[in-house]
């Protein structure tokens, strides 16, 4: 693999000005949104700028595209080729652009180990192996070795993707080095564009959480028997807020509750599918109705503002932009600021060591996605486990929680440490 780095090359623009338009684009016309003013690099430097002196925490912005293999010509004049070469460019709050082309890498080939990586590590039938190491580590060579001396020379500790269709819907944390997780060196974010997405930092360590879950089975749902265990975890000893169970998961007291109380995080333990077709086929599922993705904004949840939106049962038709589309634009379509959503359907007990992990971690980390990183770091290096008596253990102050059996029976004996029970989450929109 070689790699060149020549800002001067006639085919690459200067700014990223090209990438938030086209992003941007194709999101306005898949979710309906109003026109947007793309941002510049001058933007996206005081972004960078004004996390960093909030937040202590310096973040580098990624996007990856393809650009044709002869020199001189422009990427919006040709169609996308499969012979497109990868291109990486990096914003920070330096004046300087990063920008490598990856010679070797061209779409046809990243698509491939893409998709590859997903069949991998989604199948959990692969939980005892790691078959997803040859693609996660290629992906690894070309997402991130080219520009890692420039993000350490530059600090860099969150990265935020920003990746065209066909690389939305990848578990870019469980990338791989060869000896580490990308998740291990980063905080890893993802983003439809910079343009679309409400980048202002708000610390909700003092906010309220309403938690809604589903554990039956409903309107043809498959039953998800540790969610009341994950509820009463998050509500009852890591956080202030209020608890609804299954027959009292109706969008009715969502409304209710959100307009007594502006509560700045919603957590939604319950089946959510984002598949084919349009916007309104995706959608997230209550105890007696589905809310079509097309009506979420209808709830207002940007009027008070939800800081955090987080679904822990949510699954994505890999390898369909629609469905990418609809998952990578959840926070803009929501009209939240950041969601916090799995890729794939995990078990429910391995999601709820997660999402306990990642509360606990919530009150004492600088952003949001640094304590998902430490959640996850925890599974992946073994320190979260289910005994033989399906206790879940490893949880911090929470101590071992009793999980039912129809939901831990698979899984005794076992530390939830492949990337199938931890990679799948993803933090959406702003990452701080």
């Amino acid at each position: 693999m070689g790699v060149i780095g020549e800002p001067w090359l006639p085919s690459i623009e200067p700014d990223i000005y090209y990438f938030e338009d086209e992003f941007s684009s194709e999101f306005i016309e898949f979710l309906g949104l109003e026109a947007t003013r793309p941002l510049s690099l001058a933007d996206g430097r005081a972004i960078a700028y004004a996390i960093e002196q909030a937040t202590g925490v310096r973040p580098g912005f990624v996007y990856i595209s393809f650009v044709p293999p002869q020199s001189g010509l422009l990427r919006e004049s040709v169609p996308p080729q499969d012979t497109d070469q990868l291109e990486l460019v990096v914003v920070t709050s330096q004046n300087n652009l990063i920008r490598k082309r990856v010679e070797g890498a061209t779409r046809a080939q990243v698509m491939a180990i893409a998709q590859e990586f997903r069949n991998e590590v989604t199948n959990p039938a692969n939980v005892l192996n790691t078959r997803y190491l040859r693609s996660s580590q290629q992906l690894y060579q070309w997402f991130v070795a080219p520009i890692k001396a420039e993000l350490d020379e530059r600090e860099v500790e969150n990265l935020v993707f920003l990746p065209p269709a066909g690389l939305r819907a990848l578990p870019y944390a469980a990338l791989h080095d060869g000896e580490q997780f990308l998740v291990e060196q980063y905080s890893v974010g993802l983003m439809p564009s910079l343009s679309l997405t409400d980048t202002r930092y708000v610390d909700i360590r003092n906010t309220q959480m309403l938690a809604m879950g589903v554990s039956k089975s409903t309107q043809g749902q498959a039953p998800l028997p540790s969610v009341p265990v994950e509820l009463n975890a998050l509500v009852l000893k890591l956080w202030r807020g209020q608890i609804f169970l299954d027959e009292r998961s109706t969008l009715a007291n969502l409304r209710a509750a959100r307009q007594q109380q502006p509560f700045g995080i919603i957590h939604l333990a319950t089946h959510a599918d984002f598949v084919a077709g349009n916007i309104g086929a995706s959608y997230i599922q209550f105890w007696d109705e589905r809310l079509g993705l097309d009506q979420v904004k209808q709830l207002g949840w940007n009027d008070p503002p939800v800081e955090m939106l987080v679904l822990s049962a949510c699954r994505t038709a890999l390898g369909n932009e629609q469905a990418e589309l609809g998952f990578a634009g959840l926070a803009v379509q929501t009209g939240v600021k950041t969601v916090v959503a799995s890729l794939w359907y995990v078990s429910d007990a391995a999601t709820t060591a997660l999402m306990t992990r990642f509360y606990e971690n919530l009150a004492t980390s600088p952003i949001k996605a640094e304590a998902l990183r430490q959640a996850q770091v925890a599974m992946a290096r073994g320190e979260v486990s289910i005994d033989e008596a399906g206790r879940l253990r490893g949880l911090g102050r929470v101590g071992d929680l009793i999980l039912p059996a129809s939901s831990s029976s698979e899984l005794r004996g076992q530390a939830l440490s492949h990337p199938y029970y931890w990679a799948a989450f993803t933090m959406i929109g702003n990452p701080w």
